[in-house]
């Protein structure tokens, strides 16, 4: 193919763990599955940050939180970040996004103090052109079902009530038909960004995809542990992070998360379908990722927070027919979301830009491990908006919110946590993969803490760094292996 179709899918909140080619005991995605089959999974990739706006920001700048300081949803995004869309459209396509980025606009590229887009995060990514607009839990859809006959208050209302319609009405379903259909009108190589809402709460499956699952059939969370930081506790204690306390009920969300995990799947089978009967199939390069994890009663927690995994380890799967021949392969080195705006970049042609603090993935693609790459991967939380909510500052210059943050970094053996007010945790995962065992060793601790201090240094920023005032010009400094 001289010009590939480029398809970037996102699914909001889905966790790595669950696939069915993951090893997951109970979830069914096969057309997922298929797609690994053909392509690369990623089975030790994670976001980079939570909620949706940060994880967003450094999937599509392929810039950590502490470069792009998205640090909640309502932060704006630096105008001066590139992103993927802007990096298709100089490479020649007409990046086009059916269903929302959570972009905040940069306020200072706005001229007009009533500009709406000034009170609200849920933006477009700049560079997008729009497909179909799905922000706010999808007026669109809602409209579009009322039309139908469905008596429907708002967004919330409809996502709530998914297991009473039929899933070909599902906000999955609304927004795989737009797509198809304008696939379908193409008559060049297209980019398409499909944003898909599912698996995100409400936890309600789609029609029959709500019976999918026995809850009684389902594998148990991972326990709270015995000894808790002081922000574990706090979100035990949060209405929106605390899992449910009744068994039962926790069994039953979980239940209706895997079938919207499956719900999704299916909607995805559809667009495969699609393509392989337009003859597209062997010309379309698809990225699948997510913008975070979901906890799932795991640690006592559900949706997405804290410093656990299980909100940061998401699915990764690229296929790029060009490269059959590492179809099927499984990558276990860590990689992370930062990656994929860079990759992109790579299988565009387009160079990229000194931002990135990822790397292309295109060597593992073409089948060969880097000699240089990371040994661990590594994530942010911010949660300073929690006392500015709750009413307890509004003073610009305390800046004790400032150290409501925490960093991660994960190996193959131990995870260490360092938090914003100093305190830090450090767990033994090797000995106990559910975050429960606690390490205090300083010949353990310490050479973690030290990684963690020296990847921040690697990664200030870099945007003139890389260059040179020299002979009158600008020319990339040398740079020497230490």
């Amino acid at each position: 193919m001289s010009r590939p179709n480029v398809l970037l899918i996102t699914l909001d909140q889905y966790r790595g763990d669950s696939l069915s080619c993951a090893g997951h005991p109970v979830v069914r995605t096969p057309n997922l599955d298929a797609l690994a089959a053909e392509g690369v999974r990623l089975t030790n990739h994670y976001a980079q940050a939570a909620p949706c706006s940060p994880g967003r920001a450094a999937l599509y700048t392929g810039t950590y939180q502490m470069t792009n300081r998205v640090v909640a949803n309502g932060t704006p995004l630096d105008d001066r970040f590139d992103n993927v869309a802007r990096a298709a459209r100089r490479a020649g396509w007409a990046p086009t996004l059916f269903g929302y980025t959570d972009q905040g606009v940069d306020p200072r590229t706005v001229t007009d103090p009533d500009d709406p887009r000034l009170s609200d995060y849920e933006e477009i990514l700049p560079g997008f052109d729009v497909g179909l607009d799905l922000r706010g839990n999808g007026e669109l859809w809602v409209r579009w079902l009322v039309e139908q006959g469905h008596d429907l208050t708002d967004g919330t209302h409809a996502l709530e009530t998914e297991p009473q319609r039929p899933a070909e009405l599902s906000h999955s379903a609304f927004l795989t038909d737009r797509l198809l259909d304008w696939i379908d009108r193409q008559d060049e190589p297209w980019f398409a960004h499909a944003s898909y809402l599912r698996p995100h709460p409400p936890y309600a499956a789609a029609g029959h995809w709500s019976r999918a699952y026995d809850p009684d059939e389902l594998p148990a969370p991972v326990p709270v542990g015995d000894e808790l930081h002081g922000l574990h506790r706090s979100l035990l204690q949060h209405p929106e992070a605390a899992a449910p306390t009744d068994p039962a009920e926790l069994a039953r969300l979980r239940a209706q998360y895997y079938g919207m995990c499956s719900e999704v799947d299916d909607q995805l089978g559809r667009v495969w379908d699609a393509l392989r009967r337009s003859g597209q199939w062997n010309d379309t390069i698809i990225v699948v990722t997510a913008d975070h994890g979901e906890q799932l009663g795991d640690q006592g927690l559900i949706q997405k927070a804290g410093f656990f995994e299980a909100s940061y380890h998401i699915i990764g799967i690229v296929r790029d027919p060009r490269r059959s021949g590492s179809a099927g392969t499984v990558v276990e080195r860590f990689t992370e979301n930062v990656d994929v705006f860079p990759t992109i970049c790579h299988l565009l042609g387009e160079d990229v830009p000194a931002q990135c603090d990822g790397h292309p993935l295109t060597p593992f693609l073409d089948g060969v491990t880097p000699s240089v790459w990371r040994d661990g991967a590594h994530w942010e939380w911010d949660w300073r908006d929690a006392l500015v909510s709750a009413g307890q500052t509004d003073d610009p210059w305390d800046r004790r919110s400032d150290r409501n943050n925490l960093a991660v970094v994960r190996t193959a053996t131990h995870a260490y946590v360092q938090f914003g007010n100093g305190s830090w945790r450090c767990y033994d995962l090797a000995e106990d993969p559910t975050w429960r065992t606690e390490v205090r060793d300083p010949g353990v601790v310490l050479p973690l803490a030290q990684a963690m201090i020296t990847w921040r240094q690697e990664h200030l920023d870099r945007n003139l760094t890389g260059f040179w005032l020299r002979d009158g010009g600008i020319g990339r400094r040398p740079y020497a292996a230490s």
